[in-house]
């Protein structure tokens, strides 16, 4: 992350409420333009507001926005007239209006179903998140060259569906792709793919901020309760995830004492008033295996038969298309059935998808558990010159050096 990307964290909340507005004013048509707009009074800030912060920082950029915006259409000689008449006919938006609806609006504009899903993921993390290309491409492994393109696609498919903001009735028909792009901003939280820093704080805040308007918005939806919970249950481990010496901490490693029990209450009691009667979706099957493993004492008492069936579900939730989950429940079958049966899960998912991240740590773990250490070694090798982040690459050359050591 750059310098300019960490001075610009305080006003992520900002951004979006700020687009909306000239969104409403001047329609999703203009989304591009508004959204460049949008940056350019965010750099006017960064410049600005450590000599004077403004009494109304939100209003401020709003103002400095829409001058930027007008900048821009009259620069060119073939929107000047279409631009005064624009400024005449939406006159501009108060701040008290719908403020807590903004966020929403922009991530469900985003989410346009004529959008491809990459283009609605890459448009969010830049128009809602803050990213820059440079995190998005990391997010993805992509050229940034080829993230740029896809914001630029959505952005031009954006304005060729017309003026129309997304309305009530859109938060339920565009609410899976909301739900995807929200997790995929939590996920990036909470494992950059840059690698430094190894948790991004405000991104993970923004996605449960999100998360926590839309629940409000769409109460009962019982998939929107499972990826809350499942944000607040994955964000109480946070503080014992990263050990002082800035390495990863597996789960068997983390200090529970640590971990945030208002956050655990919250996320469970919404896992427990939610899954009476339902038929959970995939948000809310990992919902209950986290407060599973949140409600343990440790590693050793916790109710892995329960979880090796929650996983079994979650695989057939989601037609099996998701290696990382097959990849959980090998490791969830490894803990109830042994070590061995997990090696040849993995042998068996490596075989259909050759190369996916994490087998190999996976395989280290289960090889050293099982006492073959020069094979977990060399497995552990693998999977550092493969991990991009930092606190993972500590963290398995931590293991590397005790096996080592023992070895010795």
């Amino acid at each position: 992350m750059t310098e300019r990307d960490r001075a610009e964290d305080p006003w992520r909340d900002a951004a979006p409420r700020v687009l909306a507005r000239l969104l409403r004013a001047y329609g999703s048509g203009r989304f591009d333009l508004c959204e460049d707009a949008v940056q350019e009074a965010l750099l006017d800030a960064y410049r600005q507001w450590p000599a004077a912060l403004p009494d109304d920082p939100v209003g401020w950029l709003t103002s400095t926005a829409r001058r930027r915006y007008v900048d821009r259409v009259r620069s060119d000689a073939r929107r000047r007239d279409r631009e005064e008449r624009t400024a005449r006919l939406h006159p501009p938006v108060h701040p008290e209006v719908a403020e807590r609806d903004d966020s929403l609006l922009v991530l469900q504009l985003c989410c346009h179903p004529d959008l491809p899903p990459s283009g609605r993921v890459a448009l969010t993390l830049r128009a809602v998140a803050g990213l820059s290309t440079t995190q998005i491409a990391g997010v993805y492994q992509l050229p940034e060259r080829t993230i740029a393109q896809r914001i630029t696609r959505a952005k031009r498919k954006l304005a060729a569906v017309g003026r129309a903001l997304p309305r009530p009735e859109h938060a339920t028909e565009r609410l899976t792709s909301v739900l995807d792009v929200l997790y995929v901003m939590f996920t990036e939280a909470h494992h950059t793919t840059g690698g430094s820093p190894p948790r991004d704080a405000d991104l993970a805040a923004e996605a449960i901020r999100l998360a926590r308007l839309l629940r409000r918005s769409l109460p009962d939806s019982a998939e929107v309760a499972g990826l809350l919970a499942l944000m607040l249950l994955t964000e109480a481990r946070q503080p014992a995830r990263i050990g002082q010496d800035g390495g990863l901490r597996p789960l068997d490693e983390q200090d529970r004492s640590l971990w945030d029990r208002a956050l655990i209450d919250e996320g469970t009691t919404l896992v427990e008033q939610t899954v009476p009667g339902v038929d959970p979706g995939p948000y809310l099957l990992q919902a209950c295996i986290a407060a599973v493993h949140a409600e343990a004492p440790d590693t050793d008492r916790t109710d892995w038969d329960e979880i090796l069936v929650l996983y079994r579900l979650l695989e057939a939730a989601t037609a099996h298309a998701n290696p990382t989950i097959t990849l959980n429940r090998i490791i969830a079958q490894a803990m109830v059935q042994g070590d061995a049966v997990g090696l040849a899960g993995l042998d068996e998912l490596e075989a259909r998808r050759p190369g996916l991240p994490r087998v190999d740590a996976v395989r280290a773990h289960l090889l050293e558990r099982s006492g073959r250490a020069d094979e977990a070694v060399a497995a552990y090798r693998r999977a550092i010159a493969a991990a991009d982040n930092l606190a993972e690459q500590r963290h398995l050359r931590d293991r590397v050096r005790r096996l080592v050591a023992s070895d010795c």
